[in-house]
């Protein structure tokens, strides 16, 4: 069994997912981090030169073998849920965190990540905020059907975000 966070860019995915990893003695993987050592380009790099559905096979490439995995937990790509394919292999391997957050918090936390520019390239051509709450708007319904529980990251320590995820888990 595994657990994968879903959720958009900058929802905690990774620091949630580190501290559960440690928590429950597991191994920590961060998918888009796996993906940037297979390839040997940056997700800008990959989108700018071979466009999104090259990386969108390569990230779920390497989520097949993260699947393979067990005891691992695992911080997802933001767009992960685009394809079912991704979603049924996350299902049968595991449990789904659904991390979210408003998007004025996604956006005081991108503007506060140093790794925006490299691994989060822009996912339309609009403003930060529009492009957060348009993109947030159509996910929602595909983190939704992807998810076993979500759980609101929002004003919210690591250590807390954690405890709720460790009460519902129930293990």
């Amino acid at each position: 069994m595994n657990i994968f966070l879903i959720g958009f860019r900058c929802t905690g995915k990774t620091c949630v997912g580190k501290s559960l990893a440690q928590t429950f003695g597991w191994s920590f993987i961060d998918a888009d981090l796996e993906l940037v050592d297979r390839y040997g380009m940056t997700i800008a790099e990959i989108v700018s030169k071979e466009g999104w559905s090259s990386f969108r096979a390569k990230e779920k490439a390497v989520l097949k073998e993260i699947g393979a995995l067990d005891k691992h937990i695992v911080a997802t790509g933001g767009g992960v849920i685009l394809d079912i394919e991704n979603v049924e292999l996350m299902k049968n391997s595991g449990t789904i965190i659904w991390l979210k957050a408003t998007p004025e918090t996604i956006k005081e936390r991108i503007l506060q990540d140093q790794n925006t520019e490299e691994l989060r390239p822009s996912l339309t051509s609009k403003g930060l905020v529009e492009e957060i709450e348009e993109t947030l708007s159509n996910r929602k319904p595909l983190y939704e059907s992807a998810m076993d529980f979500s759980v609101d990251t929002d004003n919210r320590s690591i250590d807390d975000i954690c405890g709720r995820i460790i009460r519902k888990l129930k293990f």
